[in-house]
């Protein structure tokens, strides 16, 4: 028989078992429900059981997912020693005891009450004010049971009160017994407190709960240790960073998981090692250690275990969120022309340079693209979902340009912005630094950055600690760096940090073939509805020119024709007139010249062999620098 009483379960929903050792708790318990004087959204259900049968019970109603056991006497004794649930006892009163012994009718001598558990009061002092002499007779258990009420009758007692299993016993014995029930009062206040219970224990839950998933969501890794050095918690992030499971840790010793833990030492609060890195599995941790009190004594440890890769992340997530601008490596190798052979054999090394993470440096004229070309070793690389920082180191001066490069503290020096700054490499980490004109940086700055490449780490200004950094240095210079290098003015060991791979951007004089695509894009970066395209002569006139700021002084050109020409196509005559205003233009004559002096193939070869040194190259040809400069204008 099962009775309940409930509402629809809800969240947070909770349930209360009464386990009746006698009909009368039943009944009982149904009149009470029936009222239904309390507030509460749960389900109550009443099952009967006595000892072993009620103890059955009990372990159903868990399985079934009960929160607490309302019992009484020695049926709710036994549950509480079995299940791990609470056990609330309706508890017996000096009215259940009057009622008792009403039942019993005439009473002479001694009345003996027996119970399997003691009273909240004391039955002899209820008789005293009776009249009534009252024994108790307190039963462990069965097996001594027999022999205390033998015992009480060889005394002269041979009226008894007890509960449902005392008062078994006496009735198989022939004697006069009184049934102790519990009365609605009795049964409505065990309920009320298994209620109180049951809410105590939801909240409890919903804590535990909240505290699980914090701690299960974490990314950090939390592993606690109780006074004895067992393992209490354990979480998924701890498993993944130890590479252990919960399951087979739970309980045991921590220094038979992980001798080195420093979590023991916590415990004593003498030797805690609060904060440390450590090597576990191949991988960097920052481990703080942190006792856990109770009062004042020392109860536990706990540790949170934080990956410095992870932390790295997740610094870079807010470094690029904090820097958005300038970021992004917005050119791709497939943008860049390539109809020359030379252009043909730069990307081929931007693929190979890619696929590496070793430093590049990257030299040619300006004008000729060398960030574009940086920009698409980035993007072709294992990087290319990091940040892409650049920067000129010719275009601020010392001071600023360390500042932005290694960031500062708050405070460092006057005008500091409160609360400091990140410095380029932080907000690089995990992508690529760009640093462009690297010759222009001041030697005081060669050595901060030679630091940078050998301990992949940085100091801002003004701080004591190291800032580990995972960046990849590209630079590119339009200088000779070794007659910077003899010259006193770079040094030597940062040179040869940056010279692991080299990449040359030939001048556009010497790649001819590629400025018909080159004017193709320039016209599609910003068309005019008047201009469709651009006349074969004028692309052959425009392919003579010297090009002396290559790539970029084309496209100023074009972009002045463009807007100046009534349309459709540019014209070799517009051309003509345009670059007239800006200096000579070459001509076949200029050529003839240069092909009766020395040849033009021969300059170049020179000027290429010498790593575009004019003063060697004119040394090496016999001319003087301004001869030089005068064949290659024209």
């Amino acid at each position: 028989m099962v009775d309940s009483v409930g509402v629809e379960k809800e969240a947070g929903f909770m349930k209360i078992t009464i386990i009746a050792p006698m009909d009368n708790i039943m009944d009982t318990a149904n009149e009470v429900l029936a009222k239904q004087d309390f507030n509460w959204w749960g389900e109550i259900e009443i099952v009967p059981g006595l000892l072993e049968t009620g103890l059955e019970q009990a372990y159903q109603a868990v399985k079934r997912g009960t929160d607490v056991i309302i019992s009484r006497g020695a049926t709710a004794t036994l549950i509480a020693n079995h299940v791990d649930v609470p056990v609330v006892e309706i508890q017996v009163t000096a009215f259940d005891i009057l009622r008792a012994l009403k039942s019993v009718g005439h009473v002479s001598g001694t009345v003996g009450v027996v119970f399997m558990r003691r009273f909240l009061f004391e039955c002899e002092k209820l008789g005293d004010l009776i009249g009534i002499p009252i024994h108790e007779i307190f039963v462990e258990n069965e097996m001594i049971a027999e022999e205390m009420i033998e015992t009480a009758c060889r005394q002269g007692i041979n009226t008894f009160l007890g509960d449902a299993s005392s008062a078994r016993l006496l009735i198989e014995r022939g004697l006069k017994v009184g049934l102790i029930e519990s009365a609605v009062e009795s049964v409505n206040k065990a309920i009320i407190e298994a209620i109180k219970l049951a809410d105590v224990r939801r909240r409890e839950r919903e804590k535990a709960e909240l505290f699980r998933t914090i701690i299960d969501a974490t990314a950090d890794g939390i592993i606690a240790i109780d006074k004895n050095e067992q393992v209490t918690i354990l979480n998924p992030a701890i498993e993944r960073m130890y590479q252990i499971q919960s399951a087979e840790v739970i309980g045991r010793k921590i220094g038979d998981i992980i001798p080195d833990d420093g979590l023991r030492d916590c415990l004593t609060g003498d030797k805690c090692e609060q904060e440390s890195v450590r090597s576990i599995n191949n991988r960097v941790f920052a481990i703080k250690r942190i006792p856990i009190k109770l009062g004042e004594d020392i109860v536990g440890a706990i540790a949170n275990v934080q990956d410095v890769t992870q932390l790295q992340y997740f610094e870079q997530v807010v470094r690029q969120k904090l820097n958005k601008k300038g970021l992004v490596a917005r050119f791709h190798l497939e943008q860049i022309s390539a109809a020359s052979p030379q252009m043909k054999v730069v990307k081929e090394r931007v693929r190979q340079y890619a696929a590496n993470d070793a430093t590049v440096l990257i030299t040619g004229e300006s004008g000729t693209g060398k960030e574009r070309v940086a920009q698409s070793i980035h993007n072709l690389s294992q990087r290319k979902t990091g940040p892409f920082v650049a920067i000129n180191c010719a275009a601020l001066p010392e001071s600023l340009l360390e500042s932005e490069l290694f960031g500062y503290e708050e405070g460092a020096f006057t005008g500091a912005k409160k609360g400091g700054k990140s410095g380029l490499f932080e907000v690089a980490h995990g992508g690529t630094i760009f640093l462009d004109e690297i010759g222009e940086m001041p030697l005081s700055l060669q050595a901060r950055l030679l630091r940078v490449l050998q301990e992949k780490e940085v100091m801002r200004l003004g701080a004591e600690g190291l800032i580990p950094v995972n960046v990849r240095i590209l630079s590119a210079t339009n200088q000779d760096m070794m007659q910077l290098v003899d010259e006193k003015k770079f040094r030597v060991d940062l040179y040869y940090r940056l010279d692991v791979l080299r990449l040359h951007i030939p001048p556009l004089r010497e790649r001819v073939e590629d400025i018909p695509e080159l004017i193709q894009s320039f016209l599609e970066k910003s068309p005019r509805s008047n201009i469709v395209g651009i006349t074969d002569s004028a692309v052959k006139f425009l392919q003579k020119q010297f090009w002396r700021g290559n790539i970029r002084e084309l496209e100023n050109v074009i972009e002045r024709v463009k807007l100046l020409a009534a349309g459709p196509y540019i014209e070799e005559m517009m051309v003509r007139q345009e670059l007239a205003t800006c200096g000579p233009v070459a001509n076949d004559t200029a050529n003839t010249a240069v092909r009766d002096d020395v040849a033009r193939h021969e300059i170049e070869q020179v000027l290429f062999e010498e790593k575009y040194n004019y003063t060697r190259t004119a040394q090496r040809l016999g001319i003087s620098r301004t001869t030089l400069w005068r064949k290659l204008r024209q």
